[in-house]
């Protein structure tokens, strides 16, 4: 897979435009203490936090990585972070933000995935966004941001229920992936998820296919996070009340079943300028699409 990206410098009209259309919250995010809502995952060593506790930060060196995960399980609801990525050269680093019914890659895991792909000084970032469910992936959508995620925090957010799950940037929603109202093998609603996030080594194929490699010297690469925000339906043992009156909650609600009109102005720009590759759309990879392809965002 051959991609082209411009210099980020052309996107700073892009800056413009879309700061001027996002939409405003819908919901305010209930925002506690690192200790209340996560776990480190590995290499306790490489985990911080500012001296008020309110911002976290991931290091990644030639030794390893690290990473982190919500203590409680969800099954639907609005999910956000702020995070500020690695700056300069980082290319072959991975930051990962993402939701998962497993601790680890299992082969029946159901996940939701922002992968951050680094790249060398000057090139911008390149987002990925993939979707599981019962371990089958290959959903993947590349897009390039219209802002230098390296310079500040900027959110990243899911919307999870049982008509659709949006990935937004900045409230921004990026792509829209529709259930069919059908049982199916391609829209994960049934597996309750924990949040992780991490940094990782993956200079075999995050920047350039796996050409450009990462630069140990320039380590430790270092990702910061603030402000996670949840309202969604915790998960309880054998099967919480909630799942069964989530309709009560504004994120699985009518208006969260479908993008605003204001959402749609933003999303079919986002889809006209920064989509770098859809999956939906490789017809060498697919020459037969994913039945998911043909469901319509707008609907």
């Amino acid at each position: 897979m051959k991609i082209r990206v411009s210099p980020m410098a052309s996107l700073l009209f892009i800056a413009v435009l879309i700061s001027a259309i996002c939409p405003s919250s819908k919901a305010a995010g209930s925002q506690t203490s690192f200790e209340d809502n996560f776990s480190i995952m590995w290499s306790e060593d490489h985990f911080k936090t500012s001296e008020d506790g309110q911002t976290w930060f991931l290091s990644l060196d030639k030794e390893t990585g690290c990473g982190l995960q919500t203590k409680q399980r969800y099954r639907f609801g609005w999910f956000s972070m702020k995070l500020k990525l690695v700056g300069d050269d980082s290319a072959g680093v991975v930051t990962a933000y993402y939701m998962c019914s497993e601790n680890g890659a299992g082969p029946e895991r159901d996940e939701l995935d922002f992968e951050f792909l680094g790249n060398r000084t000057g090139q911008p970032y390149l987002i990925q966004t993939n979707v599981y469910k019962n371990g089958v992936g290959g959903r993947e959508m590349r897009h390039m941001l219209w802002f230098d995620p390296t310079e500040g925090f900027h959110s990243y957010s899911f919307l999870w229920n049982d008509q659709q799950i949006l990935f937004l940037v900045d409230r921004v929603p990026i792509r829209v992936y529709k259930n069919n109202g059908q049982e199916n093998d391609f829209f994960p609603n049934e597996k309750p998820m924990y949040l992780f996030s991490s940094i990782w080594n993956a200079d075999d194929w995050a920047t350039r296919g796996g050409l450009e490699k990462t630069d140990w010297k320039r380590a430790p690469f270092v990702s910061a996070y603030k402000d996670f925000s949840v309202e969604g339906c915790q998960w309880e043992d054998p099967y919480p009340a909630c799942v069964s009156t989530t309709t009560k909650n504004w994120w699985d609600q009518y208006d969260a079943w479908h993008l605003s009109d204001s959402q749609k102005m933003d999303y079919a720009w986002v889809q006209r300028n920064l989509v770098v590759y859809d999956y939906c759309k490789d017809y060498e990879r697919y020459p037969k699409l994913p039945g998911e392809c043909s469901l319509s965002p707008w609907d």
